[in-house]
């Protein structure tokens, strides 16, 4: 996908290489071979899979393997263009199987090569690194000077994805030398090109418009293809960012962008090349948008649009519809601008692990929100100002509906990018809507903006909604305020911004409940929100759980919601009380599950008890609906980084999963999984984000955790007083549940800071 656009020029070479494999003339299965290559070059993919998946075929059956592995090798590159990760890994895994049986040297280095590109694309840099660097010691043992130059290239482009442009600067340079000597022209180009971008990224502004310049001028006198596009769309791209930096060159630096743009999309068109057409003239679209051309800007967007339509690419057509949004709304043509983010949302959500892969490759460390978050709440806020100009109370509240819907798609697919798998799907097959669950529940869904806050409010009479005016940006330094002073047990500094959060997040919706008889709030929180415990927001007098029950769950449609049966509880607690894997020991963690253990019942394991082989087996044999976990967790940005202690290891999300995931199966899943011990950075959304989604990923129907990381005696305290409650009110949810244990600890004046009661969110379902 973005890799056809930006930095490489891979499969160009290996077609070169493999040229020697294919020397017959005259044969059909070697006409396809070519064939394949032809359209790769014209930027045709689904040709190129088409001919190259019957060209391995008909290898498999002539038992040709060195050529089936070529073909297969190819495969991989034409998917991975295609932005198919997942597919292109199968192409080349079923190549690598085939190549251990062979001594073919240079198809076992080709393999490693595209294995490296795979890592490198799905954010696995070590592996990558590996793969790459092993490749290129044994491309230097053969007089393969171009395949050389191309793995440099690579590896250039693996360091410059981490960050460490030096290192990157000195494998384009290495790469460029050795491409020159070939000599072989568009590889020594791309080198350059590449140098330019390290260049511009380790702030050497001039010296990458000098790689630019030399590189682009090679570029126009080579013949067309479709790595020559892609070089110049990059070329073009580079000297608009550097603009920003060499402001008494805008003028020539604009007119140079605009030039290398133009060129590629004349190639593109000149080769048929639509895919690479689309994005050539999509990006000279972002360049008139740039200039406030807004007019000429929407028209090459178009192009760009029918281009991507007609190269069946929605990899380019979500950039380029969410670009004509842009546009029309800035014409002052709301409505055609709503249809067009539209649009991009549906292309976005067809293709959403690929962007997850695009976002990994374009921008490192980069997440899905920062990437492709803004197309959904750039149709939501349109949604929301229009919808003030209906008179009809229906259609009000049904665009009222889509933009929440819009946002909730958003926090799903987040969700995904997150995780990484299918749980949030599972989840989803489950979901009930919220508005119909309870009478007494209302459902806060705020949509940070960034000129303001909106509050769309579910109640049992139907949806509200509130517009606050405090912008993304200001709310976000409360918030981090807020969570930062929560903190801290020897100060009282929380309480003002606890009060100011409460003026913009609660105070307007209020009054919309008065006399409805509503005693729960189930907050969707959204970004930095996900970070802090509304329960301690304060109206002045008092704090928020005083006055209602408080539940958290990450989205809508991913809430299961039943009331906990209390009297087939079986519970399975677990825990540590020792200091094992340099985490400090937990004491009173004995006299919790000790406690838990005499109101429900069920098995506990503690401390050598507690092997993760063994928590597999517990809930494989028995139909266990509480799991109650006493140990450190913590909550990391990366989900891979997420875990859970047991005595003998780290449990991380898929282990979870896999241990408490299968009871998802059963007709009564999990009901509820207590983590009493974890903690998420403060400041750190994305890791609140995992946090937000830990019932889903476990395939619990609810959760009970911790923000941060409390005194061990207070957290057992309140976990099993909560527990309490739940034994003593069969009637009452577990939200009330919590909030009673909450208040308890709240009249305590030993633990009266939120610091030791507000940690503790429940996540899901509330009933």
């Amino acid at each position: 996908m973005t890799r056809t656009i930006f930095l490489s020029v891979s499969l160009c070479l290996c077609v070169g290489l493999a040229a020697d494999i294919h020397a017959r003339e005259g044969s059909p299965v070697d006409q396809l071979m070519k064939d394949g290559s032809q359209a790769y070059q014209h930027g045709d993919f689904e040709q190129a899979v088409e001919r190259w998946t019957s060209a391995a075929a008909a290898y498999e059956r002539s038992a040709a393997r060195a050529e089936q592995i070529d073909a297969l090798i190819r495969l991989s590159e034409a998917y991975q263009s295609l932005g198919r990760y997942q597919t292109a890994a199968i192409r080349l895994d079923q190549a690598k199987g085939l190549a251990a049986g062979t001594d073919n040297a240079l198809l076992s280095i080709r393999i490693l090569w595209r294995t490296g590109n795979l890592y490198q694309a799905g954010g696995q840099y070590a592996e990558a690194e590996q793969s790459l660097q092993e490749s290129l010691r044994l491309a230097r043992t053969l007089p393969q000077a171009a395949l050389t130059a191309a793995i440099l290239n690579d590896l250039g482009n693996l360091a410059a994805s981490q960050g460490k442009f030096t290192a990157a600067l000195a494998a384009y340079n290495e790469s460029f030398q050795t491409a020159q000597a070939v000599p072989a022209k568009l590889l020594a180009a791309t080198s350059q090109v590449n140098a330019a971008r390290a260049l511009l990224s380790s702030k050497q502004y001039r010296e990458s418009k000098t790689k630019l310049d030399q590189a682009s001028g090679v570029l126009r006198g080579l013949d067309p293809s479709h790595e020559q596009i892609s070089a110049l769309i990059t070329v073009g791209l580079t000297y608009a960012k550097l603009r920003a930096f060499l402001v008494e060159l805008n003028t020539d630096l604009t007119l140079a962008s605009f030039q290398a743009l133009h060129d590629a999309a004349r190639i593109a068109d000149q080769l048929g090349d639509r895919r690479a057409s689309s994005f050539a003239w999509g990006y000279l679209g972002k360049l008139y948008e740039d200039e406030h051309r807004d007019t000429e800007a929407l028209n090459v967007t178009q192009h760009a649009i029918l281009m991507g339509r007609q190269a069946a690419a929605p990899e380019a057509l979500y950039r380029w519809q969410w670009q004509a949004g842009r546009l029309m709304k800035a014409l002052g043509r709301p409505k055609e601008a709503i249809d067009a983010y539209r649009q991009a949302i549906i292309a976005v959500q067809s293709i959403r692990p690929e962007v997850s892969a695009m976002t990994t490759e374009e921008q490192a460390g980069a997440s899905f929100r920062e990437t492709v978050g803004a197309v959904y709440f750039e149709l939501a806020d349109l949604l929301l100002r229009g919808a003030d100009r209906d008179d009809d109370p229906q259609k009000r509240e049904a665009v009222l509906r889509e933009a929440r819907d819009t946002v909730e798609l958003f926090k799903v697919a987040e969700l995904q990018d997150y995780f990484q798998d299918d749980c949030v799907q599972a989840a989803r097959s489950h979901a009930t809507g919220l508005e119909l669950v309870s009478k007494s529940a209302a459902v806060i869904y705020p949509i940070m903006l960034q000129d303001r806050l909106e509050i769309l409010v579910s109640l049992p009479s139907g949806m509200v909604r509130k517009t606050v005016p405090v912008g993304a940006e200001a709310l976000t330094e409360e918030i981090r305020a807020f969570r930062t002073f929560l903190e801290k047990r020897s100060t009282r500094q929380y309480l003002a911004h606890a009060k100011t959060l409460y003026g913009w997040l609660i105070q307007p919706i209020e009054p919309l409940w008065t006399g409805a008889g509503i005693d729960t709030l189930v907050i969707v929180p959204d970004g930095a929100l996900r970070t802090i415990p509304l329960a301690a927001l304060h109206d002045g007098t008092q704090f928020l759980i005083k006055k209602y029950a408080v539940a958290t769950t990450p989205g809508v449609t991913l809430t299961d919601p039943r009331p906990l049966d209390r009297k087939s509880i079986k519970l399975l607690s677990v825990g540590i009380t020792e200091a094992v894997q340099d985490f400090p020991p937990l004491p009173h963690v004995a006299r919790e599950l000790e406690t838990i253990h005499g109101l429900f019942g069920g098995t506990s394991l503690l401390n050598k008890e507690f092997m993760m082989s063994r928590v597999g087996e517990e809930l494989k044999a028995n139909p266990y609906s509480v799991m109650h976990i006493a140990s450190h967790g913590q909550f990391q940005s990366d989900s891979n980084e997420t875990f859970l202690l047991a005595y003998d290891g780290k449990m991380t999300m898929d282990k979870l999963e896999g241990y408490v995931g299968m009871l998802r199966f059963r007709e009564e899943p999990l009901a509820l999984i207590t983590l009493s011990a974890c903690e998420t950075a403060a400041g750190d959304d994305r890791a609140a984000l995992g946090l937000a989604g830990v019932a889903i990923k476990a395939g619990a129907r609810s959760a009970l955790a911790s923000l941060w990381f409390l005194d061990d005696q207070a957290s057992s305290q309140l976990v099993t007083e909560f527990y309490q409650q739940l034994h003593n009110d069969s009637v009452a949810s577990t939200a009330v549940a919590l909030q009673r244990a909450q208040i308890k600890f709240l009249e305590n004046p030993e633990y009266n800071h939120p610091a030791y009661w507000a940690a503790f969110l429940l996540l899901n379902n509330w009933l």
